[in-house]
């Protein structure tokens, strides 16, 4: 990975950065006002949070693929903004929902099913994007960037959200997150689409065919894949009964919970901030393996809490997940835009998407069966367990001996 350039990024670049800001920040304020709404208003139990997380994740499971196949077909840009209308929708629809008094479980499931279909359709279609804005020399330094915006709604949206639920009640952090996820439409209503030759007639079997071989023949996207799956589910075992797990277990209030899951994102900026430092001294592979040995690290601090009930233990965790899986997510983000043929992105973004993003509702199904029936704590040593496979796989690919990005394929 490279240092920072002295040449700027494009400005159709930062729309879009401040875009992926907003929609970020929508998202997460969301996400964390979900579950808390779920335990505080509804009296929900680790069990119903855990199906509440699987029906929020569901979508990328299920509609990253045919996401995939529009992007590589249709234009991205507008592909994306219609995406996050949809969200917009969603977050309004919860809102009237929970100001009309009739807010319940599964309607709360309901539309965290739709506004995860805008952000599936978001997320497999930006990655695309970039490269038909960004010069190649400059991919690593706008996904540092694209990071760092994740990284700061990761720290500030469950923080933020989690404290207007405390002090306020729910209504108003959904109020907060329909207005970022409208700013989120604006910035992007106002960028030029970037031109694309015309796409070619292909069959739908024949373009799922191409990407899913490309993706699983190259040696070195097809262990990252591996790798992320297992981390990803792992991370929705946990992630599916942390809130119940840190209110009834840890001791912790709406606002403590909120902090917490913030300073993921503070370790997300942490690392994001660090990533030209630390790739100026160490091979990119080397890069790409800090990613699964801190989240590794992370599970066993997280498995502490169970004879050490501490938030503080709970905290410095999220830390450990969000610092060195962030520099996982820059250096293979960048990989997969180097190697992967431009026409070729959305669909292999959107395998990706589906096998990362789509372990997510089964980690929180699995995370809700094992509450269910062996208690919570069980929960983060199954959680523990796959964290450590996660890494033993990666380690013994060929991803770790890589001194530096490789050419386009």
């Amino acid at each position: 990975m490279s240092t920072l350039p002295e040449e700027k990024l494009p400005p159709a670049f930062k729309r879009i950065g401040w875009s992926n800001l907003s929609a970020q920040f929508s998202e997460q304020m969301a996400l964390a006002a979900a579950p808390l709404a779920a335990v505080l208003l509804l009296s929900a139990g680790p069990a119903e949070t855990g199906w509440l997380q699987m029906a929020q994740t569901l979508p990328f499971l299920l509609l990253s693929i045919p996401a995939g196949l529009v992007a590589d077909r249709a234009s991205r840009l507008r592909l994306m903004i219609s995406s996050e209308m949809l969200r917009t929708a969603s977050l309004a629809a919860t809102l009237l929902l929970m100001i009309g008094g009739v807010l319940n479980l599964p309607l709360l499931a309901v539309m965290g099913f739709i506004g995860a279909i805008g952000t599936v359709c978001y997320n497999v279609a930006a990655p695309a994007l970039v490269p038909a804005i960004v010069p190649r020399h400059q991919l690593s330094d706008a996904n540092r960037w694209l990071e760092l915006a994740r990284s700061l709604a990761y720290s500030g949206g469950p923080a933020i959200g989690g404290t207007i639920v405390a002090l306020t009640g729910a209504s108003l952090a959904y109020v907060a997150a329909t207005a970022l996820s409208v700013l989120a439409v604006m910035l992007l209503a106002g960028l030029g689409d970037p031109s694309r030759s015309a796409p070619t007639r292909r069959r739908l079997l024949h373009d799922l065919a191409e990407g899913a071989r490309f993706l699983a023949g190259h040696p070195l996207l097809r262990p990252i894949l591996v790798t992320a799956v297992v981390f990803n589910t792992s991370w929705f075992v946990l992630q599916a009964v942390y809130v119940a797990y840190a209110i009834q277990n840890l001791g912790l209030s709406a606002t403590g919970v909120g902090v917490t899951l913030g300073i993921y994102g503070a370790g997300m900026m942490v690392g994001a901030l660090a990533a030209p430092a630390i790739a100026r001294r160490i091979p990119f592979g080397a890069m790409i393996v800090l990613g699964p040995l801190g989240g590794l690290a992370a599970a066993l601090v997280m498995l502490a809490t169970i004879w050490t009930p501490l938030g503080i233990l709970a905290g410095l965790s999220f830390f450990l997940f969000g610092a060195g899986p962030v520099l996982w997510s820059i250096a293979t983000l960048t990989l997969r835009q180097a190697v992967t043929p431009n026409a070729m992105l959305g669909r292999v973004s959107a395998f990706v998407t589906t096998a990362t993003f789509g372990a997510r509702p089964i980690g929180a199904a699995v995370g809700a069966l094992v509450a269910t029936r062996f208690g919570v704590e069980a929960c983060l040593a199954v959680a523990g367990l796959g964290f450590l496979i996660q890494f033993l796989v990666i380690i013994v690919s060929r991803v770790p001996h890589l001194r530096a990005l490789p050419e386009t394929a």
